[in-house]
């Protein structure tokens, strides 16, 4: 293999492997992206509230938990997870409101890996 193929392969390779850790590695400090998705387990289950934007995902959780969710008529209502509490008999069910999850989200659209972490942990 001729030299200057074989630096530019490994040029390549290098970068790949840069990029790849970005994607995998956690927001900076600094960075206001992924905010208020780290929300502490509390109770007995957890439950992710996924699906398009402005199908009432808030609106379900205002009206089950008597947590202050935004709902509006517009999309994106909802940029962080924002949870809440359901008493049901002797259980504790922890409820999370989640960003609309749009095409692309496994690409990062939309906070789209954030969304889909939050659901993984679930």
């Amino acid at each position: 293999v001729n030299k200057a193929t074989m630096s530019h392969l490994c040029t390549l390779r290098a970068k790949l492997a840069k990029y790849r850790t970005e994607l995998i590695a956690p927001p900076k400090a600094g960075s206001s992206e992924g905010t208020g998705f780290d929300v502490e387990k509390v109770g007995d289950a957890r439950v992710a509230l996924i699906g398009f934007p402005s199908v009432g995902k808030s609106t379900i959780l205002s009206h089950f938990t008597g947590t202050a969710s935004e709902a509006a008529a517009y999309e994106f209502t909802t940029l962080t997870c924002i949870p809440g509490i359901i008493h049901h008999k002797d259980c504790r069910i922890q409820l999370l409101d989640l960003p609309g999850i749009i095409e692309g989200a496994s690409e990062g659209k939309g906070r789209g890996r954030q969304v889909i972490g939050v659901a993984r942990s679930c």
